[in-house]
């Protein structure tokens, strides 16, 4: 059985209809790219999935338990994680401390005045900031980070509830091309590490040809192509709407320009 089953999925706003009908599935240890030009739909998708949209019609799945009406608190205490587009931590507090306070709200706990959030599952953060490469850092302000670090402390956060699924939005936004390539690469090696999937919204092309297992692509709001990225690469329905001239993908190393 797939991990993540959506079936049907449709979200219309009044009469206009974002998304139509979109299915797919992902599985364990799969990292799938979401893509498609904009207003296609994939953060309409990609947000009824996590939660933050109640879809109109359909169905979205988590190893059986049906998500669509669920809000998104529930929905990441049964293993979904996030991570967002614009990188969000606390810049008042150090590396460290923003990973406890994400494991802080994973475990239903509100820290007291009297006993600071420091004094809250410090060896687990530092256990998931080893996991992305920022345990050297942990005691540094978080205001004082270049913002592909930041952006690692981020992916930390978005661990806290040991996801069986993690949601990434635009992972690599704002990034340059190595800091793309050593988040992407990090995001890879954790997919197989912990057998999580991961679903994740991208612009940058480079970064979903060399990283993402399999691609879906909508378009108008309905998935127009779903395969490996010489499948996709090649397809010429692909070709045509999300470019709008026909012309072949090229192909880019994971460093190269977007």
């Amino acid at each position: 059985m797939s991990l993540l089953e959506v079936r049907n999925l449709r979200k219309a706003f009044g009469g206009n209809i974002a998304v139509d009908g979109v299915n797919f599935d992902l599985h364990a240890g799969e990292l799938l790219a979401l893509i498609g030009p904009n207003g296609a739909g994939k953060t309409t998708t990609f947000n009824m999935v996590n939660g933050q949209l109640r879809a109109t019609a359909g169905s979205i799945k988590l190893n059986g338990t049906e998500l669509t009406r669920l809000p998104p608190r529930e929905i990441a205490y049964l293993g979904v994680g996030r991570t967002f587009q614009i990188a969000a931590t606390f810049a008042s507090l150090t590396v460290v401390e923003n990973v406890q306070m994400a494991l802080l709200a994973h475990n239903r706990k509100v820290y007291s005045f009297w006993k600071p959030a420091a004094a809250y599952y410090r060896e687990k953060a530092m256990a998931l900031l080893a996991q992305v490469g920022m345990d050297s850092q942990a005691d540094r302000a978080s205001s004082e980070l270049a913002y592909g670090d930041v952006k690692r402390v981020e992916l930390a956060m978005g661990l806290a509830n040991d996801p069986k699924l993690l949601l990434m939005d635009e992972p690599t936004a704002g990034m340059a091309p190595k800091e793309r390539n050593d988040l992407m690469a990090l995001t890879k090696k954790l997919v197989v590490d912990r057998n999580m999937a991961v679903l994740f919204t991208e612009h940058s092309m480079d970064v979903v040809f060399a990283y993402a297992d399999r691609m879906i692509v909508l378009a108008r709001g309905q998935l127009i192509a779903e395969g490996s990225a010489e499948e996709i690469r090649n397809h010429p329905k692909v070709q045509e709407v999300y470019f709008g001239t026909g012309k072949t993908f090229e192909k880019k190393t994971a460093g190269a320009q977007a």
